[in-house]
């Protein structure tokens, strides 16, 4: 397989979604439902692995709590009981073949200890195997202004130039705090920037000294979309924070190790011509109910 080939994503979904609770207690986020413009109601974890399917992507590596696993298991790999399979519509009942044919391509892998967003990535490392992967958030859905989806857009950055690509998103100075933040290079105008700096959350005077980009309104920003196209480097980054025990915010994240990946191989960011919709709040959630199947 070609090097610059991604054929593995990871999807960390071992978080307890504090800013969902209660719901959380009884249901994951990651399973919260979504009407998809298909009309069905769909889990957020099919969305997203759709979305990984949609880009070219052959296995899907699903990180869990090891008590959540058999709930995660239980909706990729066994059709509903004999009983209530009964029940469903002869349409239904060959689309409950679909979901585990997905299934077919899922591994679920699982994070002990619930140490933060970077340890949850580090504990793929063993089944991506020295290969370079697409990391997708776990509580965020996607949808292209084109025929590509936004996985596919970015993986053909990464694929040409054969470099750690982050997706990127326009965003305005007031919600700064919620998100990583870039700045760099434009290599293609609006497109594609050599990054230069990766910060986690910048208060907005840091962000107006040390991250402007050219050509950019005054109070708008580059940060990161929730696709990435990492090289397995990141892995080596994320267990020397760990080792070290650096945590930030009392948790081993990612974004430091993603500016450290940078400096040591050089980082792309690309403007993905698209859409996410975060799932992870509870406005953002309602709002993504209303949106997403009018999209």
């Amino acid at each position: 397989m070609p090097k610059n080939q991604v054929k593995k994503a990871v999807i960390p979904a071992a978080g307890f979604g504090t800013r969902l609770f209660p719901a959380t207690k009884v249901v994951k986020k990651e399973l919260f439902p979504i009407i998809d413009q298909d009309g069905r109601t769909k889990p957020v974890i099919q969305l997203i692995v759709e979305e990984a399917i949609s880009a070219g992507i052959e296995e899907i590596g699903i990180v869990v709590q090891p008590e959540d696993k058999r709930i995660f298991t239980d909706l990729f790999k066994f059709p509903p009981k004999a009983e209530l399979f009964e029940k469903l519509s002869p349409e239904n009942q060959k689309y409950s073949k679909y979901i585990v044919d997905l299934g077919d391509r899922i591994k679920i892998l699982t994070q002990k200890e619930q140490e933060g967003y970077g340890h949850a990535v580090l504990c793929g490392k063993e089944w991506v195997n020295n290969e370079p992967f697409l990391l997708m958030l776990g509580d965020h859905i996607y949808s292209s202004a084109t025929k590509k989806s936004c996985a596919r857009q970015v993986l053909e950055i990464y694929e040409k130039i054969n470099q750690s690509v982050v997706g990127l998103t326009t965003i305005p100075a007031e919600i700064l705090y919620k998100a990583g933040c870039v700045t760099g290079v434009w290599q293609e105008k609006g497109s594609i920037l050599s990054l230069t700096q990766v910060s986690e959350k910048p208060t907005v005077e840091y962000a107006r000294q040390h991250l402007r980009v050219e050509g950019m309104a005054e109070d708008e920003f580059l940060c990161i979309f929730g696709l990435y196209a990492l090289t397995p480097k990141i892995f080596e980054l994320l267990e020397e924070n760990v080792r070290n025990n650096f945590r930030e915010r009392g948790e081993f994240q990612l974004t430091t190790c993603l500016d450290k990946l940078r400096a040591a191989e050089g980082m792309t960011g690309y403007v993905v011509k698209g859409k996410y919709f975060d799932i992870g709040m509870p406005d953002a959630y309602w709002q993504t109910l209303i949106d997403f199947r009018n999209r």
